[in-house]
This record gives C-alpha cells, sequence and structure tokens, in this order.
C-alpha cells in the first residue's frame, strides 16, 4: 500500500491494455503511451533520467499512498457492511459500506472531498464539489459510519472479514480467535 502498490496502481496499472478493451479504449491508452513517453523522454534528455527518477519517485509515492489509503479506508473500516448473494443491498452497500472519513477542511479540499465516499456511491452523479451539501441535506446520510483522520490512519492495520463477529479485523485478532 505505501511501496509497490502506488508505482503499480499509478504507473504501471494505467499503462496496461486489457485483452477485452474495446478498439477506441486500446486506441486511447496506445496514444497516451506514446505521449507519455515523448513526454518522458523529453524530460531525461533535458534534466537527465537521475534527476527526473529524483523528482518522479517520492511524488509517485507520496500522492499514490495517500490515494490508495482514502480508497482503502472508505471500505475496509472495523464495521463496515460485507454482504453477498441475495443478503446484500445496494443502498446497504453505499451507505454502511463506504464511510465518510472526516477530514479537516484543507484535506477535505485537496482530496477533492473523496472522505465523503457514502455519498458518492449512492449516487456517482453529484460532482465533488457538491458531495458535502449532498449529505448536509440528506438525513438518510447522517447515520453513516463516520472516521476520522486517527481512525482512518487505524484502519491500515484491518486486514481480514471475520464473519462470525460481522466486523474487520487484524491478523493478530484473527489469531487469537483460533
Amino acid at each position: 500500500m505505501f511501496s509497490v502498490g502506488p508505482i503499480v496502481a499509478l504507473v504501471v496499472g494505467p499503462r496496461m491494455i486489457a485483452r477485452s478493451a474495446r478498439p477506441r479504449m486500446r486506441r486511447s491508452v496506445i496514444g497516451t503511451n506514446i505521449a507519455l513517453a515523448l513526454l518522458v523522454g523529453g524530460l531525461c534528455w533535458l534534466i537527465g533520467w537521475r534527476d527526473y527518477l529524483l523528482l518522479q519517485t517520492p511524488t509517485v509515492l507520496l500522492a499514490g499512498s495517500a490515494g490508495i489509503w482514502l480508497f482503502y479506508v472508505q471500505h475496509q473500516f472495523e464495521d463496515a457492511y460485507w454482504e453477498s448473494g441475495e443478503d446484500w443491498s445496494y443502498a446497504d452497500a453505499a451507505l454502511r459500506g463506504s464511510s465518510y472519513l472526516k477530514l479537516p477542511k484543507l484535506l477535505q479540499f485537496f482530496s477533492g472531498n473523496i472522505g465523503l465516499h457514502h455519498v458518492h456511491h449512492l449516487s456517482a452523479r453529484i460532482p465533488n464539489y457538491n458531495l458535502q451539501r449532498a449529505h448536509d441535506e440528506n438525513a438518510i446520510f447522517h447515520d453513516v459510519p463516520i472516521l476520522s483522520l486517527q481512525d482512518g490512519l487505524r484502519a491500515v492495520r484491518l486486514k481480514l472479514w471475520d464473519e462470525e463477529r460481522g466486523r474487520m479485523v487484524t491478523f493478530a485478532e484473527a489469531g487469537a480467535g483460533r
């Protein structure tokens, strides 16, 4: 999540073309790959490949780690909703399966209101600048799981779903339950 993950998620993964990709998507990815190759090649020629990597690596790792962490804690928190089959509900998955990560206003702004993920899951058509207003004006959103920044940092250790307890647990908690 904080080392190889950002590189795979932000650098390598988006450059791959799925075998099932439609021709338009295939052309789009190939065109973007060519443009990036020219841009990166030009920058390496201009400032040198070492300086390019010294500039890009920390940026990709920091931004990528933050993005992966934001996505992770929005879905992997202690009392997350996990159901399958006939017990699964779209509304419950949106409202109880994704959290309201209540960030300080500055982080909320710079993350594009991603902490209001529950609103996005219920209606993906609401633009990020209206997510807070949608949350505030609709009572349905007032009972969703709320995580503080500190709760989000602690949630990183939660890795497994415990079906008996109906919650996310750490490896240690899962081992202790045996």
